[in-house]
């Protein structure tokens, strides 16, 4: 504990870092130590149909899922960006092979994850090498997601519950590129009207006035009136949870790129005021798990946040007015330094191959804090990527 106790107050004290631009060859040499990591974690699962969840560091043992939990495709998709990263083929193939026991959640309707599961992994694989099979997969999983929306509602299911609840949490607008990728697949616009139905509902009913947003709203299913607006994985009901600003943030900066509807442009925009202008987010920009946490300075931080926050604002910095544009790039670029440090990229070797320690999965239920997660990999590994396609081109 006192251990944790230092590390807190270092992070706490920790200045600005540089957000210049990251050099060509520091990016090759953070990707290269990257794909090292993901050896280390290719070997801890030594050929299994696992896939990796987070690491016990207490038990000092990686901690694995079946291909049925919600982030099950993370760990192929991070091996897919890598191989584009450093053309390390041994894990190239490490990806194919997990595609392998994973295929099956594309029938699986009682989940509403199926665009972190097939998208951020059949999804990378049919965009690096396009085939009939991949396509029929993220297409059946495009079918599953899409049979639970509630047309009443105007939303997909998240969670399952008692018959008078319609549980929707913020996460669930990170799924609807799968939706709109069916749309330009096929020409069947039902995919993409049901993701805007999903975003409209949710801009209108998950947000507050200063653009935080709620965790998880629970609809009347026949009516479609809002019964309870709360939390589950943040401080409080009335809290923001970081990694639920992280979501809404990328989630509407992707439905502008798929409709150039600005008003999905202004809301991501207002998304990130909220965050970059808080007085809570620390100088290197890697946020509180919650940024209304009673015990900040002392709080947790959460690294997978600050990862899906840096994804996203190198994709929105390409959007908005060159002011803000410039905000957003400056923010990108301070967050990967900061995930990039010593400080949260973990030891080589360590943490059971995993590439950030420090991410926050559900504290209020004493779950996955201060741990490296797989998520928080995938969306570094990403915004890396995006770096990379920045500088180069």
């Amino acid at each position: 504990m006192k251990k944790y106790l230092i590390h807190l107050i270092i992070l706490a004290l920790c200045p600005v870092l540089s957000a210049q631009l990251v050099s060509k060859q520091k990016l090759r040499s953070l990707a290269e130590e990257s794909a090292l990591q993901y050896h280390v974690l290719k070997s801890e699962l030594n050929g299994s149909a696992a896939f990796p969840q987070t690491y016990d560091k207490a038990a000092q043992k990686l901690v694995t899922s079946n291909s049925g939990w919600w982030c099950s495709g993370f760990y192929p998709g991070s091996l897919f960006y890598l191989y584009e990263l450093t053309g390390d083929t041994v894990l190239y193939q490490e990806a194919n092979r997990l595609l392998v026991p994973l295929a099956k959640e594309q029938f699986n309707v009682t989940t509403h994850d199926l665009g972190f599961m097939m998208y951020c992994s059949f999804g990378n694989a049919n965009r690096l090498h396009a085939t009939p099979e991949y396509k029929q997969t993220l297409l059946n999983s495009a079918r599953s997601l899409a049979s639970r929306f509630n047309p009443t509602v105007g939303c997909i299911k998240s969670w399952d519950s008692k018959p008078g609840d319609f549980l929707v949490i913020i996460d669930n607008m990170m799924n609807l590129e799968l939706l709109f990728w069916a749309t330009k697949v096929t020409g069947d616009s039902t995919y993409a009207k049901i993701a805007i139905t999903h975003a409209n509902t949710t801009m209108k009913n998950h947000f507050r006035p200063d653009y935080s947003s709620y965790h998880v709203i629970n609809y009347n299913p026949q009516t479609g009136v809002v019964q309870q607006k709360r939390t589950a994985q943040g401080y409080s009901d009335g809290s923001a949870w970081a990694r639920g600003q992280a979501w809404g943030l990328y989630g509407f900066t992707v439905m502008y790129r798929e409709t150039h509807n600005p008003k999905y442009l202004k809301q991501a925009m207002h998304i990130a005021g909220f965050i970059l202008h808080h007085p809570r987010l620390p100088k290197d920009m890697v946020p509180y798990w919650d940024f209304d946490a009673p015990n900040i300075p002392m709080a947790p931080r959460d690294a997978s946040a600050a990862a899906v926050m840096c994804s996203a604002l190198l994709e929105l910095q390409q959007y908005a007015p060159r002011k803000l544009s410039e905000t957003y790039l400056k923010a990108a670029e301070t967050m990967f330094n900061s995930l990039s440090s010593d400080i949260y990229r973990a030891k080589p070797g360590k943490t059971g191959g995993f590439i950030l320690d420090h991410s926050t999965g559900n504290l209020p239920n004493h779950s996955e804090v201060d741990v490296p997660l797989s998520y928080a990999d995938y969306y570094y590994l990403e915004a890396m990527k995006r770096m990379k396609d920045r500088i180069y081109n």
